[in-house]
């Protein structure tokens, strides 16, 4: 299957790139698909040898997809070490999401990292799929007692030998799991009574790359939900490789509005 079409995006003037997104089976536009297109477009009009490491996107509004999304980059800065831009998704009610990407030229330096791959954890080729997209396969590791939602997920068939390529499929594949890590950390929302959430929707998403990975490989999504009150949920998590190698590591502030009780 070719992975390219989707962050093949059309330039339409300067700094301006235009794509489009299929339909969900809910229905709009899944939000990691708009952040890691917004990912693509500033990678645009940025050199060679000049790598993401990290991106914040906030969400809008709820995109459409019978529409193009319309991608506005902002050269904000470009050092010798680092390079900012801002990017504007639009669509015909206004803009949809807000991203920042920062891009970094590699240093040498040690590579110390503390994150380890739970042991105890069943592998990829142990689990059933259980995708709700042809586009990337994710197998459930299980969800732990101590609030963590931990998953393996792959990009299916080949992709091109282009870092920014995987970088932008790890964002996408990036905003599955968090909604799901803050709903398993309040027990109203995860237990017999989970019918009482009205909505839960992503409202700001934070990605830092740490090191070269490939997204059409096994990776351990691993989510935590940190805290949830005035109906706003904080997950974080980590991209761990096969060989535990810590990849990327994810943020996410979830809303997360319980149904209102029926009046008497």
């Amino acid at each position: 299957m070719d992975k390219l079409p989707l962050f093949d995006l059309a330039p339409q003037g300067d700094d301006v790139y235009v794509g489009y997104g299929p339909q969900y089976p809910w229905g709009g536009l899944y939000g990691g698909q708009i952040v890691a297109q917004a990912l693509r477009a500033a990678s645009y009009t940025v050199e060679a040898g000049v790598d993401v490491h990290s991106l914040r996107a906030y969400f809008i509004r709820r995109g459409d997809h019978t529409e193009p999304i319309r991608f506005e980059v902002d050269r904000i800065r470009d050092g010798h070490s680092f390079v900012t831009r801002r990017v504007v998704a639009h669509q015909a009610v206004g803009a949809i999401l807000n991203l920042e990407a920062s891009f970094h030229r590699y240093e040498e330096t040690e590579d110390i990292q503390s994150a380890v791959l739970d042991p105890s954890l069943p592998r990829p080729d142990e689990l059933t799929s259980d995708a709700w997209t042809p586009a990337f396969d994710r197998r459930v590791a299980g969800k732990m007692p101590d609030g963590r939602v931990p998953v393996w997920m792959r990009v299916d068939g080949r992709l091109p030998d282009e870092p920014i390529l995987h970088a932008c499929w790890l964002a996408y594949m990036s905003d599955d799991i968090p909604t799901e890590a803050v709903l398993h950390g309040v027990p109203y929302f995860d237990g017999p009574d989970r019918h009482t959430l009205a909505m839960a929707a992503s409202l700001d998403h934070t990605v830092w790359f740490h090191r070269p990975f490939r997204a059409d490989e096994w990776h351990l999504h691993e989510m935590r939900s940190e805290t949830y009150q005035g109906a706003r949920g904080l997950s974080l998590g980590r991209v761990l490789a096969l060989d535990g190698t810590h990849v990327a590591t994810i943020a996410q502030e979830v809303l997360a509005r319980r149904a209102r009780k029926p009046r008497d």
